[in-house]
């Protein structure tokens, strides 16, 4: 069972033993579109990615859904682990791009914004999911704010997790990004071998598809490919040195 896989192929080999917990990339790939089409109607538009299956795969469904909406988009890429942005900036600086949206990780996506905020670049970034954890803020500073990205609901504060987030910082541990899902992936395994009496592997399947598992992060039904079917994206902000979620858009 991953907790944070989003790539849709993990789910759709037919694999009876294989699930997911997370959302998918065909998810937030959708919802990142909507909200930049929405928001940003006559503006010019990038799509970036780091040339990683999961970068390109994201910024892939990104730029189809975009094009779905009738909206032009540019595209480019950089190598994973590239660390000087400023010709990339550059480019786009002189292209007038309004909105970068880039699928990779938060390292480089944190240099790539805090360069670009060095540059006086006047454009907005929106990223996927791997955003969704302090070190980025740590690389950017200030740069930061008003950077945009996609991730599912945030269990870190429900009343429901409090006890799991206490302990965890007991033990110097956070419960940011995908932890608490991990957690619960743990738990809705756990939940299936009680159900089934058994720890092989298609008994356990077949438990976990049966009825919603009470999770840290809420219920959790699977459907038939096993991906979480309650499971969905929001949009978040980094603003000052915190994520805040986008209510509306």
């Amino acid at each position: 069972m991953s907790p944070g896989s989003s790539t849709p192929q993990l789910t759709e080999r037919g694999l009876k033993t294989v699930f997911r917990i997370s959302g998918r990339d065909d998810q937030q790939g959708t919802v990142a579109a909507e909200y930049i089409h929405v928001n940003h109607p006559n503006e010019n538009i990038a799509v970036l990615d780091d040339k990683s299956t999961a970068g390109k795969g994201i910024a892939d469904v990104v730029e189809a859904q975009l094009h779905r909406f009738g909206r032009q988009v540019s595209r480019q890429s950089y190598v994973a682990g590239e660390r000087d942005f400023r010709a990339l900036v550059s480019r786009m600086k002189k292209d007038r791009v309004r909105v970068a949206y880039i699928g990779g990780y938060h390292t480089e996506i944190g240099l790539f914004v805090r360069q670009a905020s060095d540059s006086k670049a006047d454009f907005i970034v929106m990223a996927n999911d791997p955003l969704m954890t302090s070190e980025f803020w740590a690389i950017t500073g200030s740069a930061g704010n008003g950077t945009l990205f996609t991730f599912m609901p945030n269990p870190a504060g429900s009343a429901k997790a409090a006890g799991v987030v206490a302990g965890l910082k007991a033990s110097g541990l956070s419960g940011e990004g995908y932890t608490l899902y991990a957690y619960a992936a743990v738990q809705a395994w756990a939940e299936a071998v009680n159900r089934s009496g058994s720890f092989h592997a298609t008994r356990v399947a077949s438990a976990l598809r049966s009825r919603p598992v009470d999770t840290v992060i809420g219920p959790v039904r699977f459907d038939k490919k096993g991906d979480n079917s309650a499971s969905g994206f929001l949009v978040y902000r980094w603003r000052d040195g915190r994520v805040e979620r986008v209510k509306k858009y």
